[in-house]
């Protein structure tokens, strides 16, 4: 690889790094918006809600993005792009992301059964990544679909 492609994957890795932490901002704002709201509107009961699903969520994205860069390195220094240490890789980011799912559920389900939990609210928090990565990825202004047909 020449300096130039190296200057050019240094450049999109680090517009990658600035989208995803515009993300996890736009995400914890629109999250405190939320929460603020759903306090107004209907209660504290709500609010509650709406913040354990977005901690959760937000906390979910964070090691999600922490462990995909921990992937990204050991398999960029990894020897051959075939071998076991890829795969290994691949596999321990797999299990990974599993468990985190796994030890969510059961937040989730120890949470519950001690606070009341609003169906509507805990979806809304929820949701506050999924917003966040499509309102940052519609105003980033990328195209994705080629630009001649």
């Amino acid at each position: 690889m020449n300096e130039r492609d190296q200057e050019a994957g240094v450049r999109v890795a680090d517009n990658e790094a600035i989208v995803v932490g515009r993300v996890t901002l736009f995400s914890g704002v629109l999250l405190v918006l939320l929460a603020a709201g759903g306090w107004w509107t209907f209660g504290w009961s709500f609010a509650q809600s709406v913040l354990i699903g977005g901690v959760l969520v937000n906390g979910s994205f964070w090691l999600l993005k922490k462990d995909a860069h921990r992937l990204i390195a050991r398999v960029s220094e990894a020897d051959g792009p075939a071998g076991a240490a890829v795969n290994m890789e691949k596999t321990r980011f797999f299990l990974r992301s599993f468990a985190r799912l796994v030890v969510l559920g059961l937040l989730l389900f120890v949470l519950a059964s001690q606070v009341t939990i609003h169906v509507i609210g805990l979806t809304l928090g929820f949701a506050t990544i999924m917003v966040s990565v499509v309102i940052i990825g519609v105003s980033t202004g990328k195209c994705w679909v080629p630009s001649k047909a």
